[in-house]
């Protein structure tokens, strides 16, 4: 008589079992229906541009706008002209790279000449620099400090403001 107790109560334990992970199982199948669905109705419609059909699109942007059409702020009409990247290693550690960004706002006619120039001056001096010299803000500012000052001797005051577009120590 023990043993039929036994059976019905290991039955009605399995079959709770089962019912409990059928019911887990149909509520996240639900749940991930229903995400899926509202996933689809928020995310919005992209429409990819037909390059093939507007050929006007596939023109280069005339120089000073960007393509989307919004003006770069960098042009020589605004006085701003902006240097190419600068990549390079450092003194020390030589394994460390740096890359700047940066551009020049003239106090009148951009001088493209001169703007090559103090790329280059640039180049060479980052290759002189520790990585410990420019660690941090205060190592970053000193670094700021010294390129305006190379900038203003070499430009004889004609460059009023050095731009960090980017700075990257790799």
């Amino acid at each position: 008589m023990l043993d039929e107790t036994m059976g019905e109560a290991s039955t009605k334990k399995r079959s709770g079992l089962i019912m409990t992970i059928a019911a887990v199982g149909v509520v996240t199948v639900i749940a991930g229906a229903g995400g899926w669905i509202l996933g689809g109705m928020l995310t919005p419609e992209v429409a990819k541009p037909k390059i093939a059909e507007q050929p006007e699109l596939a023109v280069a942007a005339p120089e000073g706008e960007k393509e989307d059409g919004l003006p770069h702020i960098s042009t020589e009409a605004n006085g701003v002209i902006q240097l190419e990247p600068i990549t390079t290693n450092l003194a020390f550690p030589t394994d460390r790279w740096v890359r700047l960004e940066v551009a020049l706002l003239f106090k009148d006619k951009p001088d493209v000449k001169l703007a090559e120039t103090i790329h280059q001056d640039i180049a060479v001096y980052l290759r002189t620099v520790s990585l410990q010299q420019i660690e941090g803000p205060r190592g970053f500012q000193y670094l700021k400090e010294d390129l305006e000052e190379r900038i203003d001797m070499i430009s004889e005051g004609k460059v009023s403001r050095l731009m960090f577009r980017t700075f990257l120590i790799q």
